[in-house]
Parts: structure tokens; C-alpha cells; sequence
């Protein structure tokens, strides 16, 4: 049986992971957690705030904002649904549901690729490209009220910096570019 000495020493090391304090989750030391934690909860409060500003002023939720962004600034207005489906990050069922919705009001047209017969495409309309630049004022707006202001020009920085190598890595799994 251990000593009472020897048992608090023992607590200590199985709280340390290489020399640094553990955190409730395997493999993280506290810092980590709290950087990973506070990191989740903005993004994940940025995003509802956002949706819910655009939900406000222009009836359209955050995903249909960004959609008809791409689209207004492609060089033509068109994309192909899967490259869509690859900047926005969702799967292609929930992304054809999402622009037959817009289609139906108006503000996109989908069609097959004249380049390929297989292929979608969509395509912004006058009146979408009307509606995205309206609600990229407010975008910009909330955007700027709930995170730039918030932040210095460094820790902007760093956001994007950060940010960057993580969409990168996920992208792309193995060594990370430290430029």
C-alpha cells in the first residue's frame, strides 16, 4: 500500500500529460481544452447569431446567404452543385433540397451542364443576385459587430492564421505549412 506522501505524488503524475496539467479529455491538457472549448462555442454562437440576423432581415438562413454569395461572385453566376456542395461543406442531398428551395423562389435556376450532361448547375437570378447583395450589408454588419470589433488587428491575425492551417489540415491531412 502506498504512503499517503507517495499516493498525492502519484495523483499528480496521472494529472500531468508531458509536464502540463490534464483536462477531462483524453490526450488534451487543460490549456488545450479551454482553447478547443472556447474555440467550438464562438464559432458555433457566431454562426447562430448570424443565422438568426439573417433569418430577421431577409427570411433566408445563413446557409442560403452564403450559397447566394458564391454564386454572386462566380464570373458568370453559375457553379456546378458539386463544386457548391465542396465550398459549403454539405452533403449533396441537403444541398439539391437547398436550391430547389431558392429556385422556387425565385432567386436561382438549376439546370444540367452544357459541358456535361451529367452535371447540375446553378445559377443566380437578377432578383437572387439583389437579395445577396443586401445581405452581404448585413453579414458584414453582424460580422463586424460580433467579431472584429471584439478582436485587435493581431488577434485578427492570428484568427485567420489559425483558422487557415486547421481548414487546410482538414482538408488535406499530413504536415502542416508553418508560413
Amino acid at each position: 500500500m502506498l504512503g499517503r506522501e507517495a499516493s498525492f505524488t502519484l495523483r499528480i503524475v496521472k494529472g500531468l500529460i508531458g509536464g502540463r496539467t490534464a483536462s477531462d479529455m483524453p490526450g488534451l491538457d487543460i490549456a488545450e481544452q479551454k482553447s478547443w472549448q472556447n474555440y467550438l462555442t464562438a464559432a458555433l454562437r457566431m454562426y447562430a447569431e448570424l443565422n438568426v440576423a439573417m433569418l430577421e432581415k431577409h427570411q433566408l438562413p445563413l446557409g442560403d446567404v452564403r450559397l447566394l454569395d458564391i454564386l454572386s461572385h462566380s464570373p458568370d453566376g453559375t457553379a456546378r452543385m458539386r463544386d457548391l456542395a465542396e465550398a459549403l461543406s454539405a452533403p449533396g442531398s441537403r444541398l439539391t433540397r437547398q436550391v430547389r428551395r431558392l429556385q422556387g423562389q425565385g432567386l436561382l435556376r438549376r439546370a444540367t451542364s452544357p459541358d456535361d450532361r451529367r452535371g447540375v448547375i446553378a445559377t443566380i437570378t437578377d432578383e437572387g443576385r439583389a437579395v445577396a447583395e443586401q445581405a452581404a450589408a448585413s453579414y458584414a454588419q453582424e460580422v463586424r459587430k460580433n467579431f472584429i470589433d471584439r478582436l485587435s488587428r493581431s488577434q485578427i491575425a492570428a484568427m485567420e492564421n489559425g483558422c487557415r492551417r486547421i481548414i487546410a489540415a482538414v482538408k488535406q491531412p499530413g504536415p502542416v505549412d508553418d508560413s
